[in-house]
């Protein structure tokens, strides 16, 4: 079955796709955060026959919900309202600071870093929140 991973974020979102045995993930694309948003991602559901989406749980460095959490667990109860997939929290940290240090950028402070590395960090920040999601789950 084929995976949808989201890094939800207040202007954009960051999505990731399985292989279809749901063993790896791998960036799919970045969309914006807009009013059409849930659709987009039905759409993409679609296309790619999804079987289940993985959406990112943000909290702080105390492991307390952030500001954003909020918004997500939203779009978590819009995403099912809307389709007729299960929704998964899986934990995130970091995960776009690491996904751009995964571009080859030493990350010291995030204002160094480019545009262009900070936005496709995002679809690799929700393949690294998928790929602990597909791991954790087949390795039970």
């Amino acid at each position: 079955m084929r995976h949808l991973g989201i890094d939800y974020g207040s202007k954009r979102v960051g999505v990731a796709i399985s292989d279809e045995e749901g063993s790896f993930a791998f960036p799919y694309k970045i969309v914006r955060n807009d009013m059409e948003l849930v659709d987009t991602i039905h759409n993409i559901c679609g296309t790619e026959e999804v079987g289940a989406i993985v959406l990112g749980e943000s909290h702080d460095l105390s492991g307390k919900p952030n500001k954003i959490m909020g918004s997500i667990e939203e779009f978590k109860r819009n995403l099912e309202a809307e389709l007729d997939l299960p929704v998964y929290f899986q934990k995130e940290f970091m995960t776009t600071v690491e996904a751009r240090g995964r571009g080859g950028k030493e990350i010291n402070n995030a204002k160094k870093v480019g545009k262009v590395v900070q936005v496709g960090a995002d679809a690799s920040a929700a393949a690294l929140i998928l790929q602990r999601y597909l791991d954790k789950n087949n390795n039970k």
